[in-house]
């Protein structure tokens, strides 16, 4: 009987497989720790935006003139204290869709006329779905002069995400806070409205609503753990590539 040939492995062919394969894990775990330390970096700037915001809720509240000079300024005026004084303008008050503790209602966003003619729109607070209309809550209709403390909030540019249903200006209803549009179906002009909300505080209105206090400080933070996952998988595929390694050897 004649042996078999014995033909040693394509040497050549091998070496690049495993070259490839080396190659594509180390990209897989560079993406790995790029992404750990982008989570990371989204920590530190999570951290120092809660402290920012922290400081600014706790500072002595400023006039409506020192919002409007932050801002021109390019400072962040969000949730900064303000107290604001002037007469609402009931007749023009939009409704932002809501939930306020497990119940289903709206926001009162009226508009409070200042001396020169402009407005500030004032979220006063949570009504329940049944009395979004003015007439089964006349006692919180304040009429006259009237002082808000509260928080500055900055406009949006735009709908925060397609999933959010368009505002209905027909029924009054609106589902994201767009100010412009607030103010054109108010028959505001567009120059006669400040560039920002105002959240009222927990101060209780005639009549118990609108109830106010509304804002949400709701800033979820885990960055961290993600960080840490990133990383925790980077390390677990070093030591498999590691173990890997020294068997083969």
């Amino acid at each position: 009987m004649i042996a078999a040939e014995h033909r040693p492995p394509n040497q050549p062919k091998s070496k690049l497989v495993l070259t490839a394969v080396a190659a594509l894990l180390l990209a897989v775990f560079a993406c790995l720790i790029a992404l750990g330390t982008w989570q990371v970096q989204r920590l530190h700037w999570k951290e120092n935006l809660l402290s920012a915001i922290a400081e600014r809720r706790t500072a002595p509240p400023v006039t409506l003139r020192d919002i409007e000079d932050s801002q021109a300024s390019g400072a962040d005026i969000d949730y900064r204290t303000v107290t604001v004084s002037g007469t609402f303008d009931h007749s023009k008050e939009r409704h932002f869709f809501a939930t306020w503790q497990g119940q289903t209602g709206f926001y009162v966003f009226t508009p409070l006329m200042q001396a020169d003619g402009r407005a500030v729109f004032v979220n006063r607070g949570f009504v329940p779905y049944e009395r979004k209309e003015r007439a089964t809550r006349e006692m919180g209709e304040v009429p006259g002069p009237v002082t808000i403390h509260g928080l500055a909030r900055v406009k949006l540019s735009a709908k925060p995400s397609s999933l959010v249903p368009d505002n209905d200006e027909a029924k009054n209803i609106f589902y994201w806070k767009d100010l412009d549009t607030m103010a054109r179906t108010a028959g505001l002009a567009p120059g006669q409205v400040l560039p920002f909300f105002v959240d009222a505080d927990g101060a209780p209105n005639p009549g118990g609503v609108p109830v106010g206090g509304v804002t949400q400080f709701d800033f979820p933070n885990s960055h961290l753990q993600y960080a840490l996952t990133w990383y925790g998988l980077a390390a677990t595929l070093a030591v498999i590539c590691g173990v890997s390694f020294f068997r083969r050897r």
